[in-house]
């Protein structure tokens, strides 16, 4: 029986992988990676000379099959993603789902890891017994509406964003909600330039502004 390891990889710093997802990544007949490049310096990094394939949001149904006739020929593969655990805000979880259709006896197994979403929770001091996850919120069609929902929820909500759009979510969001509601935002987890703002939504928005808005963010809202 073959097996497709979905094994997380660490955020930033090279040193957040646990011992099990190095002993997979170097036992496993091939690594799928979001991007060669990035996964090649993890690899290079530890030694391991495992050979690598693409396989992202836009690969076709020509690499699924690939996939699949590698693991119908019996090989191990592990599935990557650049950072954090594949299948989260990630297109891992379809490769999953086209796997588990078309190969009957194949195991799925995950070798977990670091998520930038548990991360940043695990350090916010917002109510975490249970919270909402959106990903990223849409760039465009259906963002407004979302927005809204989350000055509506009444559990923490946490979503990432990027770069190009961090100021004006904020800016939606203080719009849309009390100022009395704790915002927490995370950038640049565990690398070198980490920050973390905390206040009202109009205090981290004055945070960023007067500061680097480099980089890939969590943001996590209080609940109402």
């Amino acid at each position: 029986m073959s097996t497709l390891y979905i094994v997380a990889t660490p955020i930033g710093n090279l040193e957040d992988i646990t011992l099990r997802a190095l002993r997979i990544l170097k036992d496993v007949d091939l690594v799928l990676c979001e991007d060669t490049r990035v996964t090649g310096k993890l690899l290079e990094h530890y030694e391991i000379d495992t050979p690598t394939m693409s396989y992202h949001q836009h690969s076709g149904s020509l690499k699924v099959q690939k996939v699949v006739a590698t693991l119908e020929e019996g090989k191990d593969v592990a599935l990557v993603s650049d950072a954090g655990t594949p299948g989260v805000s990630d297109p891992g979880n379809k490769l999953v789902a086209d796997v588990l259709k078309k190969i009957s006896d194949v195991e799925v197994v995950p070798v977990p890891g670091v998520s930038a979403v548990t991360a940043a929770a695990s350090i916010a001091g917002l109510s975490t017994d249970e919270f909402v996850f959106l990903g990223f919120l849409p760039h465009k069609k259906g963002r407004q509406k979302m927005v809204q929902e989350i000055a509506d929820s009444v559990r923490t909500v946490i979503f990432y964003e990027s770069k190009h759009r961090i100021l004006k979510a904020l800016e939606q969001l203080r719009d849309a909600l009390e100022d009395t509601r704790q915002v927490v935002v995370c950038r640049e987890l565990t690398k070198m330039h980490e920050s973390v703002y905390r206040g009202s939504v109009s205090e981290v928005l004055d945070q960023l502004q007067s500061g680097s808005g480099k980089g890939e963010f969590v943001v996590m809202v209080s609940g109402a």
